[in-house]
Parts: structure tokens; C-alpha cells; sequence
């Protein structure tokens, strides 16, 4: 039963139906000499908790963005584990671990200095997830599947692929080693059924896209800027994640870019598209973002820990400025009008909500603009200026918004301190003879 609707919903997708129907002769397997992956590029806990599984008898398969990060030479940053196992098994394998998952239950397995290995277990294509499988007194057999099953209800080609320790061999279901060499981005399954299932999946081919440069599928394309107004269905925080991880990723320009051809941006912002509509304005949004990925990008060798009250007044100020009561708040006086910034950056990122240290930073960062605006044109700095704990972030926007507006930036070189260093003073001072004391 489970077979035939996966077969059904592959109908007018012939490429992937086809590559289904062609599992009665197994999968795409690729020898070790035929990829690239090595043991010695794989986090060490990680394989701890392969192997251990592999011996107690039980299938052990490295699976999702790990195996396509390792295939483009990227070091994951997470290494996700498929097998055989139940979770209660696995459980009993692991002393320092535990279930957890309300929608879908999978196993944390803990080690020192903090580090956590997600192990999950092979699931089927069901219409519901553990819960409420368990809830109407479903079977476990109704709940997880096979290595082909889990892999068939995934999201994108290039993130079915298996990595078994077993034989050290890359297995493919779908045709993801192919979409990874010809650099294509392709939803698994009917994408317009695939996307309405889960519409945060047209997030992440996005996200995909613009962090490997692959060329979006045209059905996958057509069917992300039909369904774009779908996102909105989704929980809130979920959404909120989602596009956090992208501003934060190095790669927010061209993964704005994306946004904005498909539709995403004004389903996913709709309070802060109204004041960015105008091409000027996206303009001027895309500069400042490829600012915030030279600062932070993998590609600079991650200078520095992704900010995220930096990365969210970067995204609001090219709205904030074009805010009717942007105008209002400038003063010729040295103050902040945090209150004032605070209220409209609510308007402006509703339906999200973040943590109070986050939105006070992103404000603090937003009515430093014009202290800042107004040091620059008197030539001079107060402590009670850049003594603020935001001051380089609003320092870094500033000049950022500058240099867009080929402006004359704000130069200030700080000590190892943290202080401004002072500026030299033209000419040496004479210094004053030595006269000797007359002895009396």
C-alpha cells in the first residue's frame, strides 16, 4: 500500500517514477575508489555512533546534508545517522542519550564538550507523523520504512543521498548524484504535492541554491513562485528559523535574490516588503547584505560569530529609513531614540518575535545611526559615543550604508582595548630646554 502511493504521487514526475520503479534491481550504489568521501573528513563521535550501530547488527548510514557537503568538499556542520534501529534500541545502545521529538521521535547521543549526534530511524511516506500514528493505534510498521522509503520522503535530490559504513559506498535512490554533478537543485517527488505537504521545503531549495550556486529545476522553480504564498501556513517560529539560519549563512544576498524573483519575500516579510518595493530600496538591501557576507561568510574564513541583532538591523534598515517617522527622530544633539527605533522594528518584523536582548540590540544598533552620523560631521568622538557595547555593529552599518552611497566612510581604529585610538596631531611639539639649577 505504501509503494502504490508513492508510486501515484510520482505520476507526473516520470524522471524520479522512473528511478522508483527501477528499485527491483536496487539502488545506484558508488563504490568507494568512484566518490570522493573520506573517514578522515567525518566527525569522530560520529563515527563512533556508526560503527557501534553497524556491530550490534543493525543498518548504519550517514545521511542528508553531511553526504552532500562531503561530496562538494564542505565540512558539515551537523552529522545526521539513518539505521534500521528503533529508537528505544537504539536508546539501550547509548548510556548518555535520550528520545526526544514530539512530531517525530529521534535519539540525541551525547558526548563531551557538549557535542550531540542526531540518530533517527528509517520512516515511510505516512500523511501523519509518529504522534498521531501512535495516537490511532497504528503499528510501528506503519510508521518507519525502509532505507528507499526514508529516502523517497525527503525534500531535494541532493539530500537523499546514504553513506553506508558498512562497505564505505554512497547510496543513491533518486538520482541525487547526478543533480549534484550537473549542479541542479530538484524536489523530490511531484513538487507542487511535495511543497503544499511541507511548504518550508521551498526554503530550503532556495537556501541550497544560493549557498552552492545550482540551478533551480524549472518544475521545482515554477512550483516554489506558485505555491510562494503557502509559506504563511506554516508555525511562525519554524519560519522564523528557517530564515534566520539564511541571514546568518554567509550566502544572505544571493539567497535575498531568490526570494524576491519567487515571491518568498513578501509572503515570508509581508510589514517590511510595503516599504521596500521600490527597486532602489531592494537595491540598497542587497548592498548591505553582501556587506554582512563579506564580514561573516565561510568564504573570509568566518571572521566572526553571526551576530543576530546585527543580521536583523541590517535586513530592517533599509525599511526603517523610508519610515514616516524616520525623519522625525533626527536631533543635532548627541542622544538615541531607542524607544522610538524599538517600536517601529516591532511593526516592522511582525508576525516574528525574538528574544528581548535580540530586538534591544537591533534597536541600540538602529539609533546609533545618527550619534554616529553626527561625529562623523563634527570630526570628533565622545566616549559616551563609543563606549556603547553596539557601537562597532552600528559603526560596521553605518559605513556599510555608506560605501553603497559612494560616501566618505567614518575611520575609527581601535586599540586592543576596544578604544579608539586618537588621532595624530599635525607637527611634533617643540620640547622645552633643560635648563641647569643654579646652586645657591
Amino acid at each position: 500500500m505504501i509503494h502504490r502511493n508513492l508510486e501515484e504521487e510520482l505520476d507526473s514526475y516520470p524522471r524520479q517514477k522512473t528511478l522508483f520503479q527501477g528499485m527491483n534491481n536496487g539502488p545506484r550504489i558508488i563504490p568507494r575508489p568512484e566518490h570522493c568521501i573520506s573517514r578522515k573528513d567525518m566527525d569522530r563521535e560520529a563515527l563512533k555512533v556508526l560503527y557501534r550501530l553497524k556491530d550490534k547488527g543493525y543498518l548504519a548510514y550517514l545521511v542528508g546534508g553531511s553526504v552532500r557537503d562531503l561530496l562538494l568538499g564542505k565540512a558539515p556542520k551537523d552529522f545526521d545517522i539513518g539505521t534500521d534501529a528503533r529508537p528505544h534500541e537504539v536508546r539501550r545502545l547509548f548510556r548518555y542519550s535520550r528520545i526526544i521529538g514530539k512530531r517525530f521521535r529521534i535519539v540525541h547521543v551525547y558526548f563531551r564538550g557538549g557535542k550531540v549526534i542526531e540518530v533517527s530511524t528509517f520512516r515511510c511516506q505516512c500523511d501523519c507523523d509518529d504522534r498521531e500514528a501512535l495516537l490511532n493505534g497504528k503499528p510501528d510498521d506503519a510508521i518507519y520504512g525502509t532505507p528507499m522509503e526514508d529516502a523517497f520522503r525527503r525534500d531535494l535530490t541532493i539530500n537523499g543521498l546514504f553513506y553506508n559504513i558498512a562497505d564505505f559506498s554512497v547510496i543513491d535512490y533518486v538520482g541525487g548524484m547526478e543533480d549534484l554533478k550537473n549542479g541542479i537543485i530538484r524536489s523530490i517527488g511531484e513538487p507542487n504535492h511535495r511543497f503544499l505537504r511541507d511548504p518550508v521545503r521551498m526554503m530550503r531549495a532556495v537556501r541550497h541554491a544560493a549557498r552552492t550556486g545550482f540551478t533551480i529545476e524549472p518544475k521545482t522553480w515554477d512550483a516554489i513562485c506558485q505555491n510562494a504564498e503557502k509559506i504563511r501556513l506554516c508555525a511562525i517560529p519554524r519560519v522564523r528559523d528557517e530564515w534566520l539560519k539564511d541571514l546568518k549563512s554567509g550566502y544572505s544576498r544571493p539567497w535575498m535574490e531568490y526570494l524576491i524573483k519567487t515571491g518568498l519575500f513578501e509572503a515570508i516579510f509581508p510589514n517590511l516588503s510595503k516599504f521596500l518595493r521600490e527597486a532602489r530600496s531592494r537595491r540598497q538591501l542587497l548592498g548591505l547584505l553582501a556587506a554582512l557576507d563579506k564580514r561573516l561568510g565561510p568564504q573570509n574564513g568566518q571572521q566572526e560569530e553571526p551576530n543576530e541583532a546585527l543580521c536583523l538591523a541590517v535586513l530592517l534598515y533599509p525599511a526603517i529609513i523610508r519610515h514616516p517617522l524616520w525623519p522625525t527622530l533626527k536631533s543635532e544633539k548627541l542622544k538615541w531614540p531607542t524607544f522610538e527605533v524599538r517600536s517601529i522594528l516591532d511593526e516592522l518584523v511582525a508576525p516574528y518575535d525574538f528574544r528581548r536582548s535580540v530586538r534591544d540590540n537591533a534597536a541600540q544598533i538602529l539609533s546609533n545611526q545618527w550619534p554616529i552620523s553626527l561625529c562623523h560631521r563634527r570630526g570628533s568622538l565622545p566616549k559616551r559615543v563609543w563606549s556603547k557595547h553596539v557601537f562597532r555593529d552600528a559603526l560596521f552599518l553605518y559605513n556599510a550604508a555608506r560605501e553603497l552611497e559612494k560616501e566618505e566612510i567614518f575611520r575609527v581604529k581601535f586599540t586592543k582595548d576596544g578604544v579608539p585610538k586618537r588621532p595624530k596631531k599635525k607637527g611634533k611639539r617643540a620640547k622645552r630646554p633643560v635648563h641647569s639649577r643654579k646652586r645657591g
